[in-house]
């Protein structure tokens, strides 16, 4: 997040060494109070490790270890040589401490202190290996500046259609039954602005109306966007079970409206859904009579393995197919897809009409371009192969305790419950920021680990980040 210059916070603690509690709980209880209720404040940096414990008289050790179950929990963030810092977070209410202002960039009245973006932590030498970015940096600039150019001659209409440019729609069918093997027209797409945008309208279909009634299945660990989307439009959220394969269709109860899976690469996990499993998935389906929304999540990106094959292209009647190409592109463009067979799609246009929810034309006219061109096509291969290479350090420094490496942008390091906490805090203090598994569970973690997601740096950080974290795991794990 954007800092006050050197706004250092002097923490509200006391300790009391004649209590039961050890007084690592205590200062971790004191320091997650005061930031909750909003005494400290979201950008306010704390003492140093050694600063604290010398103000309170205890040791280092006690403060390093309440600071890294802080780090483990989000409330602080911290990087090598730059400090320790509180992380947005909204205070509890009746705490009578208004939050920080929040205004756009700049200073001044109503200045806003957000978390810093991935280019804000990359220039200040921090690697950032949370999933789900992909690298944007080596785009064909020149591809980029004519499909823009051809997108602002692209003319308004007054009444756009709201399932795309039929153009765009075209050529997407072109693209899936290329990449992916789904033989459809234009008229089985519909051009979001995203994933989640096309989930949210699938969620309004199944569901048009908000209330009781909708149960809809997602995996467990799973995306966790995927239950707040769902969620917003009123379905009761039903976490399903996922091994190393993912999904498990056997344990999917029979009351669902619709289930949600990423076959392709299961997130967290990384599991490639077995042809078996696709079938008893898809059985399952038509014996129930539930939607099978199918992410095609990092579908584009794979290792080593053969392509398997899209859910939809199995069974059409009962899978909506859900695309993007934020990680092939950029996910700034904002543009995705629904594919559904005719009597899905009709309904789902109808709820996107009836909500005036609509995809910007002139990236769409974009998009179009650089699909005729050939110019996406151009950039996937080459991302591809650069991807690869990231993937291959990763097995390389972490190989024995990684899964889900054979696709995607993203890797699961397997750690013990104990470990995963101080791992992330001694990565930070070295410049090095993970995410665990916490994020994508529905409740407490049943996986424990780092998800690692190596899109967003490149080849020298990832090189660097792979042997502060091989350090951090054997000497917090003993091997």
């Amino acid at each position: 997040m954007p800092r006050r210059p050197d706004r250092l916070a002097e923490p509200p603690v006391r300790l009391d060494r004649s209590a039961s509690t050890p007084l690592t709980a205590q200062l971790s209880d004191a320091l997650r109070e005061a930031m909750s209720t909003g005494t400290l404040r979201a950008g306010e940096r704390l003492p140093s490790s050694r600063s604290l414990a010398t103000q309170l008289g205890v040791s280092r050790t006690v403060v390093t270890d309440a600071y890294q179950q802080l780090y483990a929990e989000g409330w602080l963030d911290g990087r090598h040589g730059s400090g320790t810092f509180v992380t947005e977070h909204e205070p509890l209410p009746g705490s009578g401490t208004p939050r920080d202002p929040v205004a756009p960039r700049g200073t001044g009245a109503g200045a806003v202190w957000e978390r810093p973006s991935r280019a804000q932590l990359r220039r200040s030498g921090t690697v950032d290996l949370r999933p789900g970015a992909p690298w944007v940096h080596d785009h064909d600039r020149a591809a980029l500046r004519r499909a823009w150019r051809h997108a602002a001659e692209h003319p308004p209409s007054d009444d756009p259609d709201p399932r795309g440019l039929p153009r765009l729609r075209a050529l997407l069918a072109e693209h899936l039954r290329r990449t992916r093997g789904v033989r459809v027209g234009p008229e089985n797409i519909l051009v979001t602005r995203g994933t989640g945008n096309g989930l949210d309208l699938v969620g309004a279909m199944v569901r048009p109306t908000a209330g009781p009634g909708v149960r809809a299945g997602v995996e467990d660990p799973g995306y966790g966007k995927a239950r707040t989307i769902l969620a917003a439009r009123g379905a009761e959220i039903v976490p399903c079970p996922v091994d190393g394969d993912g999904i498990r269709p056997e344990d999917l109860p029979d009351d669902l409206s619709l289930v949600y899976t990423t076959p392709a690469h299961q997130y967290p996990l990384g599991g490639r859904l077995p042809l078996p499993r696709r079938e008893r998935l898809l059985a399952w389906a038509r014996r129930t009579g539930a939607v099978v929304v199918e992410d095609d999540y990092d579908a584009e990106f794979r290792y080593d393995v053969a392509p398997l094959p899209a859910l939809y292209g199995l069974d059409p009647g009962r899978v909506v197919l859900l695309g993007t190409l934020s990680k092939t592109l950029d996910p700034d463009l904002g543009i995705g897809w629904i594919v559904a067979e005719p009597d899905l799609m009709h309904r789902i246009v109808d709820i996107r009409a009836g909500l005036s929810d609509r995809t910007s034309g002139p990236v769409q006219a974009a998009t179009a371009l650089l699909l005729e061109r050939g110019d996406l096509d151009r950039h996937l291969r080459r991302m591809r192969l650069e991807y690869a290479r990231r993937r291959a350090l990763l097995v390389e420094h972490l190989g024995p305790r990684l899964s889900g490496d054979t696709a995607g942008l993203h890797v699961l390091l397997s750690l013990p419950e104990a470990a995963v906490a101080p791992v992330i805090a001694a990565a930070a203090e070295e410049g090095v920021l993970v995410e665990d598994t916490s994020r994508t569970s529905h409740g407490a973690p049943r996986v424990h680990g780092l998800v690692i997601g190596y899109g967003s740096a490149d080849r020298t950080e990832l090189r660097r980040a792979c042997g502060v974290l091989a350090r951090a795991v054997q000497r917090h794990t003993g091997e």
